[in-house]
């Protein structure tokens, strides 16, 4: 079985993609992914969880091809979405002729989040809540003995040090395993690619240029762009700033210039002016940033006369937010996401 995609990272495997990445070729690619799943699977059903990002959608339809409806797909609501993303991305997927189940399970993210607002914890916590929610429903489908994960190289990279036992950067959502009680074995067609190697698969899979556009996103969601203690009240309030600014962005045709964008909602709150009254409500940050494989990344340089533009109308129309900073960290030694 080839372990390039089936069981445990090693340390070998890490060297020898260091190794391969200037020769790589997105057709052979697919071409040997496909026949070494078909190989590994055969008549074996899988289940994988869409999060809605290129990752796991590439890990789809490669999955797709090589084992056709023997692939099922669970897409999970954890409240920490996007505004409106759950029904637009789960709309597109059954598009593409996936197999897609969605469930909405908003409450229970954010009811075990509650009173929470160290990072690493909110990061199992949301990892935990969603294989109990993605697990309950697997064991509806019948005959499952796989769990396939949209797991890519910096997610191995930042979780995996075998060379620094116990040392690592933050926790993956899709990095380190699976309850035991799941009894399914682990196929990871895309870890040992970088982000822009996934996208160019993905191209040559037809992928349609809107899906592989999209930013990338975090496995825990707006949970770890809400700082400090994730609220439904807090978590509205980001929903709102960022798609004010995602959708400006797509308006002023910036946003396929850069790598990713995101709102922060920070854990402060400061004095304002509104009608001359004196406010006292949230700050939140802008982070754009453009990089090749997500290992590294600098600050995007916007038009000052657009983020000018943007702040003003985050803070006239979010109920709650007064103030609008913009975040120039370059990773490292910054990361890209703030927890």
């Amino acid at each position: 079985m080839d372990n390039r995609y089936f069981g445990t990272p090693t340390a070998e495997l890490v060297e020898q993609k260091e190794r391969e990445r200037s020769a790589f070729n997105p057709v052979d690619y697919v071409a040997e992914t496909i026949a070494a799943l078909k190989a590994g699977l055969g008549d074996d059903k899988v289940v994988l969880g869409l999060s809605g990002g290129v990752d796991s959608s590439v890990s789809a339809v490669l999955l797709h091809r090589a084992i056709g409806s023997n692939l099922h797909c669970i897409f999970v609501d954890t409240g920490l979405m996007r505004k409106g993303e759950h029904a637009e991305v789960l709309s597109s997927y059954r598009g593409m002729g996936l197999n897609v189940i969605g469930i909405s399970a908003g409450e229970k993210f954010l009811g075990d989040l509650r009173g929470v607002d160290d990072p690493e914890q909110k990061r199992k916590i949301i990892g935990r809540d969603f294989i109990e929610v993605f697990d309950a429903e697997a064991q509806k489908l019948q005959g499952i003995k796989w769990l396939a994960q949209g797991t890519i190289y910096p997610d191995i990279a930042e979780s995996f040090a075998p060379d620094r036992p116990g040392v690592a950067v933050k926790s993956h959502h899709n990095v380190g395993g699976l309850p035991e009680k799941m009894n399914l074995s682990i196929v990871e067609p895309l870890r040992m690619l970088f982000k822009d190697e996934v996208r160019r698969v993905g191209k040559e899979l037809g992928m349609s240029p809107e899906m592989l556009g999209r930013h990338p996103f975090p496995g825990p969601g707006l949970g770890i762009r809400c700082l400090g203690e994730v609220t439904a009240e807090r978590i509205a309030i980001l929903q709102e700033a960022d798609k004010i600014f995602i959708d400006a962005l797509r308006a002023e045709g910036l946003y396929d210039k850069v790598w990713q964008a995101g709102v922060m909602l920070l854990p402060v709150r400061s004095v304002g002016v509104d009608n001359g009254a004196r406010t006292y409500e949230n700050a939140v940050a802008l982070r754009v940033v453009n990089s090749v494989d997500a290992m590294t990344a600098t600050p995007v340089q916007l038009p000052w006369e657009f983020l000018a533009r943007v702040s003003t109308e985050i803070i006239t129309r979010v109920k709650g937010v007064n103030r609008v900073t913009y975040d120039i960290s370059a990773k490292p030694p910054a990361t890209i996401e703030w927890e």
